[in-house]
């Protein structure tokens, strides 16, 4: 029935976040059609939390290791927007995408749904 998640990221500078994700996470893709770039993404988990309110959806890139995952996207130029905050459920921090906006690192140090 479902086959699988397409996640979307609105921009203010489009182009500039495509070719992050192509040159500097250098994920797979495909061009749609113009220059339209879909990208392939690693497994995906989904959690729900609880809100007040409406709820908001967050994007997590997860990792093994957030500090040498920090490190070499560092070297690459990429720009963390906070330290690494240590939760009981992993390490986690944020860095900023060309366009402005924000996307979080995470190291889950919780069983992983990507090995079911």
């Amino acid at each position: 029935m479902i086959t699988g998640t397409h996640v979307i990221i609105h921009s203010a500078a489009p182009e500039a976040d495509r070719d992050f994700f192509r040159d500097v996470l250098e994920y797979p893709h495909v061009d749609a059609g113009g220059g339209w770039l879909i990208f392939k993404l690693p497994p995906a988990e989904l959690g729900v939390h609880p809100a007040e309110g409406p709820g908001t959806q967050e994007l997590y890139l997860m990792c093994t290791d957030i500090a040498a995952t920090m490190e070499q996207l560092a070297a690459k130029g990429v720009e963390f927007t906070h330290p690494v905050s240590d939760e009981r459920w992993g390490r986690v921090t944020r860095l900023r995408l060309p366009g402005g906006g924000e996307v979080g690192l995470y190291e889950p140090r919780h069983p992983l749904a990507t090995e079911l």
